[in-house]
């Protein structure tokens, strides 16, 4: 059967399972890729692996998100995630250097190659013809560690792209902007999206990139385009020319699912507060006053999205970013800061009255430029969540550098197809002068790495101790939540919060903390409790922070309508309970302080059932919870936890498959080295995603090497 070009690159990675949607499978992983909000536990966590190097092909990790050095607990996490780097063999990014995914994009992108991410954006790798998939730190951990993901098979839905865009006013971001319409936040789950048809030709990589990029926003697993000679042109430019590989859908492939979109068809849109798929035309939204315009981030921060913007000042006589608004540019990567800085764009932007700003995350993850109370932002970012600026009650739109570069000059948003013929663009310079490695360090080698010390300041802390489940659960409601709850609801982005992603228990002061400021309270005076919510609960980013604060604080269950894919994988792999409700209004019966009772959880979770028992109170009405847990999953809540699941497998001799058979001496649960340094906290240190660990096996680790 002719093969879609999702398929022929699982099929090249599958190490286990078969391609048939929703079932488990075993994917081999080429690549992983961290960042430092999410690294510092990732690799604490791989550090309870006891693996003296990494078996993959190529991990980098970035530091990108916590660069605001207020005290010492920035640099702190920076230290000691560069020493872990050079001991256990990742590439180091440093401060300054670029955005993770665009810097992946420039120097690491390899068609047909799979990749994992403790970031949800990482799906904008895709854009090179990569299976990227955003998950959890323990994931990463485990996949640096020589093991597979398993993970659910996806749907695989190809979406069309028909004609041209009307460019410059109408952009890549209006493609994916229709598609959140479309499908809403949620509409992407379990799914890859592969981009096929005449419009897919017609974009270039960073275009691809910034749709690839926020599939993620959709909910989705990945988004894929085919590589072409525009990619080979993009590698070429990169002086990665041998990297190429051409791939793409055989004649007659099959997919689950089809979406149409006419290109020529689309205008300029909106995403309006308080989520992504909140979008309209650009025309409803137009005259909306505003205080502050935002360029930039993993998405839209390539040359052009800033060079347009820089073009519509300079085209209008000199005019200036308007008096009543401040606006902000952040290039992607150090080598889109040179480009721009060379060919003028920067002499533009700063004359016009941009604030410029390093190549790192910023204001996207409230890092900084937070805008003014009762205002409205407009970004060219990819998510607008309540509280996500770092402002309380912010009110932000996301929009295409078209719609944010007209926008400036008015203090208002504008649709720029009413600003007539479009301004010449400066031309980009010749990038090979400025594709320089220098600022990523390579690692230690292997006689070297054992004599690193790793640093760890204060700050940092190990995860929360895992135990096994009791026979039943008994715990008072702690929160009712509504719809579309994010990860930046539980760890909120920000200056403040960030700085404490490698100390759980100061970050978990912190969950909730704009939706229920009582939460954490009830918890600490009850000891443990449940969190009940609506539908996708969880969305946004892949932080397991957002799993790691509440098991910290007691959370045993959540109990929602549905849950988004990565979160949920997070809770399961912290040992949390993570059902559904049955019968969805069963979800109006809940209230704060409520008793529910699941008395006899681990058994039913041990026998396979399809439901879990619930009582509310003393009463004798049932309720019955509903889950998709596969067997091992099932296994590890009943362990406590993905790291007590992999030590009991290998205290027992097994492998974690259950076969009796280890991959390898002494895989999985060693922590010797650190237990002899004397450098362990309390806790046996955990995480979550959505993977769930097997044994190497073969053609995983070393091969790649």
């Amino acid at each position: 059967m002719p093969l879609n070009l999702t398929h022929q690159i699982l099929d090249e990675h599958l190490v286990d399972g078969e391609l048939k949607p929703g079932s488990s499978i075993s994917l081999r992983m080429d690549q992983a890729l961290l960042q430092d909000a999410t690294g510092t536990m990732a690799l604490m966590q791989f550090e309870e692996l006891g693996e003296p190097r990494i078996k993959i092909e190529r991990a980098v990790q970035y530091v990108d998100h916590n660069v605001v050095q207020l005290d010492y607990k920035n640099p702190d996490d920076h230290r000691m995630l560069q020493a872990l780097a050079r001991k256990y063999g990742l590439h180091f990014s440093r401060p300054g250097n670029g955005i993770s995914h665009y810097i992946h994009m420039e120097r690491y992108g390899k068609p047909g190659q799979t990749m994992l991410g403790a970031d949800s954006h990482t799906t904008q790798a895709g854009c090179m013809g990569m299976i990227a998939i955003g998950a959890g730190g323990l994931d990463v951990a485990v996949v640096l560690g020589g093991h597979p993901y398993e993970i659910s098979c996806p749907e695989v839905v190809e979406v069309w792209l028909d004609g041209t865009l009307n460019r410059p006013w109408v952009q890549a971001k209006d493609i994916i902007l229709e598609l959140l319409r479309r499908l809403t936040a949620s509409g992407g789950k379990n799914k890859v999206l592969e981009f096929t048809g005449p419009g897919t030709a017609d974009l270039s990589i960073p275009e691809r990139a910034t749709i690839a990029n926020m599939v993620a926003d959709l909910g989705g697993t990945a988004g894929v385009f085919p590589p072409d000679d525009r990619t080979r042109d993009w590698l070429e430019r990169q002086d990665r020319a041998d990297d190429f590989v051409e791939l793409g859908p055989e004649d007659g492939a099959e997919y689950d699912d089809r979406l149409e979109i006419d290109l020529a068809e689309l205008g300029p849109l909106v995403a309006k507060p308080h989520n992504p798929d909140n979008v309209a035309p650009v025309e409803e939204v137009a005259g909306t006053p505003i205080a502050q315009v935002c360029i930039g981030s993993s998405v839209n921060s390539g040359y052009n999205d800033l060079a347009l913007p820089g073009a519509v000042l300079a085209d209008r006589g000199g005019q200036i970013v308007h008096p009543d608004l401040a606006a902000t540019a952040t290039p992607g990567s150090r080598q889109i800061l040179a480009a721009i800085a060379e060919s003028g764009v920067y002499r533009q932007l700063s004359d016009g009255g941009v604030r410029m700003l390093e190549p790192v995350c910023g204001p996207c993850v409230g890092m900084g430029q937070a805008p003014p109370s009762d205002a409205n932002s407009l970004r060219t970012f990819n998510r607008n969540f309540p509280g996500r600026s770092g402002t309380a009650e912010d009110s932000v739109f996301l929009c295409s550098p078209a719609v944010a570069a007209v926008s400036l000059l008015e203090a208002k948003i504008c649709d720029p197809r009413e600003y007539g013929e479009p301004p010449e663009l400066l031309p980009m310079p010749e990038l090979r002068p400025y594709v320089d490695d220098v600022h990523i360090f390579a690692p230690a080698d292997e006689q070297e790495a054992e004599r690193i010390e790793i640093p760890r300041g204060p700050n940092i802390k190990r995860p929360p101790e895992h135990t096994p489940i009791d026979d039943s659960l008994e715990a008072r409601v702690a929160t009712v939540q509504p719809d579309d709850i994010s990860t930046g609801d539980l760890a909120p982005d920000g200056v403040e919060v960030m700085a404490y992603r490698s100390n759980v228990p100061a970050i978990a002061e912190f969950t909730f903390r704009h939706r229920d400021p009582e939460f954490r309270k009830r918890l600490k005076e009850w000891g443990s409790g449940l969190i009940v919510a609506g539908s996708n609960y969880g969305q946004g980013s892949s932080r397991e922070h957002a799993a790691l604060a509440p098991l910290h604080l007691g959370v045993k269950a959540v109990i929602a309508k549905s849950f988004a894919r990565i979160h949920r994988r997070n809770l399961v792999a912290q040992g949390i309970a993570a059902l559904t409700f049955s019968d969805e209004s069963d979800y109006d019966r809940a209230e704060v302080g409520q008793t529910w009772s699941l008395p006899n959880i681990k058994q039913e979770l041990a026998d396979g059932a399809e439901t879990i028992t619930a009582r509310i109170d003393d009463s004798d009405d049932e309720l019955k919870l509903s889950h998709d847990f596969s067997e091992r999953e099932r296994e590890i809540l009943i362990a406590g936890g993905l790291l007590s699941y992999l030590r009991d497998q290998d205290s027992s001799g097994a492998d974690a498959d259950g076969s009796g058979e280890t991959g390898k001496e002494d895989e999985g649960g060693e922590r010797s080295t650190q237990e002899e340094a004397g450098e362990r906290a309390e806790g046996d240190g955990s995480g979550g995603g959505e993977g769930v660990i097997r044994e190497a096996g073969q053609g995983v680790g070393g091969q790649h090497e």
